[in-house]
């Protein structure tokens, strides 16, 4: 990443379309137009009326990966930790291991998570609640998944039967992971340790799982179409995107952010899960480091793009109100993102082939 950003400020933004419906539900505002569906969770007057986003400040982090927000002021990190010996195969005999710590953005400070000798630990990501962490622990080759109660600080491997190990993991809600199994098809695991894998998906070689609500969203290492298993019906159906290679669900749980890949182009879209109904956001040669803000108002994400002879990439910030990017940092990509609770900051975390740099936006 380099040490100096290229700020732009955006003084107006003008609305891009005129709002046809607007269907107000308790602290959510639906906004419909012909082919667009858009809900924004805790919206407000005052954020419709000023449709803007600026850079306040960047606060750098070196050798720092910032994953997530424990709240407003704390946010889950990795980082060497130089009170361990040196990891002692030769490959990594230069560097310590990392540990899990909690860094506080004010004072400075950071407090110790979990260490443990020999390996790194990294990949933190709160459940909703905040109650409980999912992270991973690597020295060489695959990773393995844990999960903490951040009470008593106690941790279960999520491996054994029947799954052997988790080849993926992630949230589906506060008490539960689902991810791909080494065993084959998809798991869940609870916040006891409990393992199960999911009848219907048994025989499948899965690249991405996801389950949202009553429905599980897939698709294979062999076709990078995108599925949905109806657990109550134990239908599976295709949902016609194919070359899908990530998926980011909305806060709300009834839209996602969909990732394709399709020879030399990435695009980003917007898809509805009820209507079906997509939004083209963006497209450009690597797309990655995506993220919803908490109100589901604003898209964080990193492109990287050719034209003219030049490759230029960037972080961009998307306002689902306006239809608008904001370009907010260029000459960084390979980039990971996390919205504070109130969406007024935004952590920027880039990996340069070596080591991670992070950086935390203020935005107004």
């Amino acid at each position: 990443m380099k040490n100096t950003y290229f700020i732009r400020t955006i003084l107006t933004i003008g609305l891009i379309f005129t709002m046809t419906a607007c269907e107000k539900e308790e602290q959510k505002v639906t906004i419909k137009e012909p082919g667009k569906t858009i809900t924004i969770i805790d919206d407000s007057e005052k954020e419709e009326s000023k449709p803007t986003i600026s850079v306040e400040k960047i606060d750098r982090y070196d050798k720092v990966n910032i994953t997530d927000w424990m709240n407003e002021d704390t946010v889950i990190v990795s980082k060497e930790n130089e009170s361990l010996d040196k990891m002692s195969l030769a490959e990594l005999s230069e560097s310590y291991p990392r540990s899990l710590y909690l860094f506080d953005i004010n004072t400075k400070e950071y407090k110790l998570v979990k260490e443990q000798k020999e390996v790194f630990l990294d990949g933190a990501a709160f459940s909703k609640d905040k109650k409980f962490l999912l992270y991973y622990e690597y020295s060489l080759g695959d990773p393995a998944f844990y999960v903490m109660n951040m009470d008593t600080l106690k941790s279960f491997g999520i491996m054994g039967e029947p799954i052997g190990g988790g080849m993926s993991a992630k949230w589906a809600d506060n008490e539960t992971v689902i991810g791909a199994s080494y065993s084959g098809g998809a798991y869940l695991a609870d916040i006891t340790g409990k393992l199960s894998l999911i009848d219907e998906l048994k025989e499948e070689a899965l690249y991405l799982v996801e389950k949202l609500n009553d429905s599980v969203y897939f698709n294979t290492q062999y076709d990078g179409t995108l599925m949905k298993l109806d657990l109550n019906t134990k239908e599976k159906i295709s949902l016609d995107l194919g070359q899908v290679y990530d998926t980011i669900p909305s806060p709300d749980g009834k839209q996602m952010l969909i990732l394709q890949a399709e020879g030399t182009k990435n695009t980003m879209l917007v898809y509805d899960l009820e209507s079906g109904e997509k939004i083209n956001i963006a497209s450009g040669v690597e797309l990655n480091g995506v993220s919803w803000s908490p109100d589901q108002r604003r898209i964080a994400y990193n492109l990287k793009e050719d034209g003219n002879n030049t490759t230029t990439s960037g972080l961009y910030v998307y306002d689902m109100l306006t239809g608008v990017s904001t370009q907010i940092a260029v000459d960084i990509e390979n980039l990971s993102t996390s919205w504070s609770p109130s969406g007024e900051k935004l952590v920027s975390t880039e990996w340069d082939g070596t080591q991670y740099n992070s950086s935390i936006i203020f935005l107004k």
